[in-house]
This record gives C-alpha cells, sequence and structure tokens, in this order.
C-alpha cells in the first residue's frame, strides 16, 4: 500500500512534467511550413493538424492547454505560416488572435481580368481560371453601376491587396469593386443622392448613385460611367505618362464627336484575349479581326472596357484635355506625338520610324 502511495506523486510529478515539456519546449517547423485550418475544425483536429506538419510535440498537451484556457477567445480559422521555433502556448496564441498568413496581390494599371486571374493564382490564392468565371459572371456586383456590363473587367481597381486562402474568388473580386467605388466616389464620378447612401461603406456592395461625365455624349446603350469607364481603360492601355492621358482623351473624344474610327491598337489584343487567340504581337492582318471590341473594324466605343483603369486615368476620361488633336504616336522616348492633320500625323509617324531604326 504504501508502495502504491509513494507512485501517486511520482506519476503526478512525471506527468506534470512531461506536459510542461510539451507546452513549453520550442518545436522547430521543418523550413516554413503553411498549416490550413478550415471553419469548424474541432481542437482535436488542429491539433492533429498541426502535429501533422511538425509545428507541435503533443497533440493531447495542446487540447489540454486549449481547454485549460477555454475562457479565452477560441481559436481561428485560416492559413497559418510556421518559420521559427514556437511552443504550444504561443502558438495557441497566435490561432487565438487570428495571426493568419496573408497573400500579397498586386494589381497594376490597366491590367486585365486575365492578369488578374494569373496574378491570384501566382499568389498561391487558387486556379486563374476560377477568379475568371468570377470576373465574367458576377456582374450583379456592378449592375447599379453598369447595367449593360458583360463582365467585371473596368471594375476590378489596380491596387496592392492582401487575401487569405479563406477568402472565397468572389470575396476578391468584392474587394477590387469596392476600391473602384471608393475612389470613383473621390474623384466625383459616382456621387450618392445623399450622405447615408455612401456605400463605399463595407455594410453594402451597392449603392444609388449619379454619373458625372463630360466628354462627348455617344447615344450609346452603356451608361454615362460605362462610357468612362471604357474610354479610361484604352487611355490607360494607350500611355503610362499621367500627363499625356487628358491629351490621349482628347483624341480619342474628338474622333468620336466626328464618328470617326478610333483605331485604337489595344483594342484588338483585348478583343483576340477575349477569343483566346492573342499571340503577343499585332500584325496589319489583325486590323480586320472580327470583334465589336476592334475598334479599326468598328466605329465607336468598344462594347466594354479593355483594362482596368487607374484614378489617372478616370480622371483623363472625365476630363479631357481640349484640343484639336486627332491622331497621335509614339515618339520612341516613352511619349507621343500628337497631331490635328493627317498629313502632320504622317510627318510624326515618319519621325517615329527613323528614330527606331536609329536605335
Amino acid at each position: 500500500m504504501r508502495r502504491i502511495l509513494w507512485l501517486i506523486p511520482v506519476a503526478a510529478l512525471t506527468a506534470g512534467g512531461w506536459l510542461a515539456w510539451g507546452l513549453l519546449t520550442p518545436t522547430s517547423p521543418p523550413g516554413q511550413t503553411s498549416v490550413l485550418l478550415h471553419p469548424g475544425y474541432s481542437t482535436r483536429r488542429i491539433a492533429t493538424e498541426l502535429k501533422s506538419a511538425g509545428v507541435i510535440r503533443s497533440k493531447t498537451a495542446f487540447v489540454f492547454w486549449y481547454y485549460f484556457h477555454r475562457h479565452r477567445r477560441s481559436l481561428k480559422a485560416g492559413e497559418y505560416l510556421f518559420d521559427k521555433p514556437a511552443n504550444i502556448i504561443d502558438i495557441q496564441k497566435r490561432l487565438r488572435h487570428g495571426d493568419v498568413y496573408v497573400h500579397t496581390v498586386v494589381v497594376p494599371e490597366g491590367f486585365t481580368m486575365f492578369d488578374i486571374a494569373r496574378a491570384i493564382e501566382a499568389a498561391g490564392l487558387g486556379p486563374a481560371e476560377e477568379f475568371l468565371k468570377v470576373a465574367q459572371s458576377d456582374t450583379a456586383l456592378i449592375a447599379d453601376l453598369a447595367p449593360a456590363a458583360h463582365s467585371l473587367e473596368g471594375y476590378l481597381f489596380p491596387e496592392t491587396y492582401e487575401f487569405t486562402r479563406m477568402m472565397t474568388m468572389e470575396d476578391m473580386a468584392a474587394a477590387m469593386v469596392k476600391q473602384f467605388r471608393q475612389v470613383a466616389h473621390q474623384i466625383g464620378l459616382v456621387k450618392p443622392n445623399n450622405a447615408e447612401s455612401e456605400a463605399v461603406s463595407s455594410n453594402s456592395p451597392h449603392i444609388s448613385v449619379e454619373v458625372s461625365v463630360s466628354f462627348h455624349d455617344l447615344n450609346a446603350p452603356p451608361s454615362d460611367l460605362e462610357r468612362t469607364v471604357i474610354l479610361a481603360s484604352i487611355v490607360e492601355k494607350e500611355t503610362a505618362v499621367p500627363e499625356e492621358r487628358p491629351l490621349v482623351a482628347s483624341v480619342y473624344g474628338n474622333r468620336l464627336a466626328k464618328k470617326i474610327a478610333l483605331d485604337a491598337d489595344p483594342s484588338i489584343i483585348y478583343a483576340e484575349l477575349l477569343a483566346g487567340t492573342y499571340q503577343g504581337a499585332l500584325h496589319h492582318a489583325d486590323m480586320q479581326f472580327k470583334s465589336p471590341y476592334n475598334t479599326y473594324r468598328y466605329p465607336g466605343l468598344p462594347p466594354g472596357p479593355i483594362g482596368n483603369p487607374g484614378k489617372s486615368a478616370l480622371e483623363a476620361a472625365m476630363h479631357p484635355a481640349q484640343t484639336e488633336y486627332y491622331y497621335f504616336v509614339a515618339d520612341a522616348q516613352g511619349h507621343h506625338r500628337f497631331a490635328r492633320t493627317m498629313e502632320e500625323h504622317n510627318r510624326n509617324v515618319l519621325a517615329y520610324r527613323k528614330a527606331m531604326r536609329a536605335h
């Protein structure tokens, strides 16, 4: 009997030592280790995932410590990155705080929905095809702004985003559209009808709007806002020089007013991207590509944006310069030369070709 009584404290000390070892001894993960904890996982399932990934030493110690502190916040779902030694107590602090790993997605000005889809895939957030499906179909996100839109192209605002793997493709697209709404409101493209409808807030994805534009009315099916975004997307593709954008917008505005074809090369590229036939370069035969997006073959604006314009291009489309320019061509130095007449334009083209030969 005495022997059994003697074994009880020994066993308690042994168990306590084992528990302390399991809780307090840091575990070094094998390199950068990512663990994805889905919503609905039990504490035991979380412990199993962490143990399998080599992040903790003991599942039992993990579960014990959680229930010992269950009056505190619960463990949050998400993707966690482990790249340095930590013990179970530290790890549970991270999981309670929700210190999840975020993936950075950079969307430069002018990116198309195809480019964005590839960037999302490259960031490890899922297949490009899945985002593209959302971008091509989830027009309800912008139905109040762009009722004639065929996709979210033009409304996925260029920005640096931080997404998690718990977010759906719909969530990511909605975040980009929300950013478009915020910027459109800032520059006066979208005007809330009253203070309460300032629904660039996170409470509602839609707002009642008034639209402010200043370029020529084309009497086309798309709304004024849609035409502004379409024009801005072309301007964005034509020049990366901010001070030239109002000039480029004026050229297209003047041509639209005279019902002259826009002849915008980027529109052909986009037409071929939609058809899946773009080979990385344009050739003379592409000018006859059959698509309403081909502004050589069809007059007026294309039926939708050809990319996602940034703030500067949107402002240029809203407030184009007042000029008599109808033509422009690159000058081989990153800028453009503008012309009022075809004769002047031809001289600029010859100068450009000469400069290119010299290079």
